[in-house]
């Protein structure tokens, strides 16, 4: 935890501190590191909790005994430095929302603090769409507890949707503020796959579509590896080849020696992804299959090609830009434009201006000062 004297904002996510840092960084550590850079620059002073934990690789009950631990450990945490911030901002996932949301809700109402839930990814949508005798429990639950904090961010304009007649809910996509690599788009030659080498993120699908693509191109996939993660997808494979995990500061420059990015994810999590926005910022057009928030973010025919979850369906749609060169062209500019959208200072600057209306008028005052 960070020890700053007089924290506006006590944050817990996955900020990847301490001997967990050594994990993976995946998009909701680089969505808590963006919250802390940006809310800082507008003024913010933060002290963190950090969520994350090691659990790679281990045998089911110790995954479980692990994150017990770890979620005790962040409450007991975060009871004990809450009194001296003016805001508890918790970033979680819906799968951790029930537990981690009760909790933190009733912390903040002992200690008298406003709570500002984020939700990462889209799959708050599924939950809210659930029928059956246990959804309208957890949805009674839910309506009693955590949803009565004072702020509720959600990713996607769908989980929004179904949210709306909450007055505490707001849309905060997941953004991104990449450096934008010089890039003269001509043709499409190279294919990039970046994200976790796991099933429902489409990695078997993508290398099928590439089975039968022209000699001139190819495709890379960056990502880390899980325990389901079968390397040899890519013994023999004349089109594709491994490369690795990526340093978050070296994605603009890899995204630049590419000319598309293939994401046919049909995780059931997902919202906006960051490879999507990066790529787009670095004025790549996506093939991708219309899921999650993934149908909201790529404009099919404009910033790139939302196709149907085959690997004929891929390898049509890439067949199509390697024919259409002006298409293929467009999308560039169109992908370029998309990403500008979505860099971080306009959103981060409506979570300020929520934030200064939760704080003390002379606290908001001093804010605003900065």
């Amino acid at each position: 935890m960070t020890n700053n004297a007089n924290p506006t904002v006590l944050l817990v996510a996955s900020v990847g501190s301490g001997a967990s840092a050594r994990n993976v960084v995946g998009g909701n550590r680089l969505l808590a590191q963006e919250s802390v850079r940006e809310l800082e620059r507008l003024g913010f002073e933060f002290a963190t909790v950090d969520t994350s934990g090691d659990v790679t690789n281990l045998p089911a009950w110790r995954v479980a005994a692990s994150k017990a631990w770890r979620f005790l450990r962040v409450l007991a945490l975060a009871a004990r430095h809450i009194g001296r911030c003016r805001i508890v901002m918790l970033l979680v996932s819906p799968p951790a929302l029930p537990v981690m949301g009760t909790a933190f809700w009733a912390l903040c109402a002992i200690a008298r603090r406003p709570l500002a839930l984020r939700v990462s990814g889209g799959g708050l949508a599924d939950c809210q769409a659930a029928r059956g005798p246990l959804a309208r429990a957890w949805g009674a639950w839910a309506n009693r507890t955590y949803m009565r904090c004072r702020l509720l961010y959600v990713e996607t304009q769908q989980v929004h949707a179904r949210l709306q007649h909450h007055a505490n809910v707001r849309w905060l996509p997941n953004t991104r503020n990449l450096p934008v690599p010089p890039r003269r788009p001509e043709a499409l030659r190279r294919i990039v796959f970046l994200g976790r080498l796991r099933r429902d993120k489409g990695l078997p699908e993508a290398l099928d579509a590439c089975q039968q693509l022209p000699d001139t191109v190819r495709l890379r996939v960056y990502g880390p590896v899980t325990s389901s993660t079968d390397l040899r997808l890519f013994q023999g494979h004349p089109r594709a080849s491994y490369e690795g995990v990526l340093k978050p500061e070296d994605v603009p420059g890899v995204l630049a020696e590419h000319d598309l990015l293939l994401y046919p994810s049909y995780y059931h999590n997902e919202g906006y992804p960051g490879a999507v926005l990066e790529a787009f910022q670095c004025g790549l057009p996506v093939v991708a299959h219309r899921w999650g928030g993934i149908g909201e973010l790529v404009e099919d025919g404009k910033s790139g090609l939302l196709v149907a979850r085959s690997p004929t369906a891929i390898r049509d749609g890439i067949d199509r830009l390697l024919q259409d060169p002006a298409l293929y062209r467009r999308l560039c500019e169109g992908a370029r434009a998309r990403g500008d959208e979505f860099r971080s200072h306009r959103w981060y600057g409506r979570m300020a201006a929520d934030f200064r209306d939760l704080l003390p008028p002379a606290d908001r005052d001093s804010i605003h000062k900065h």
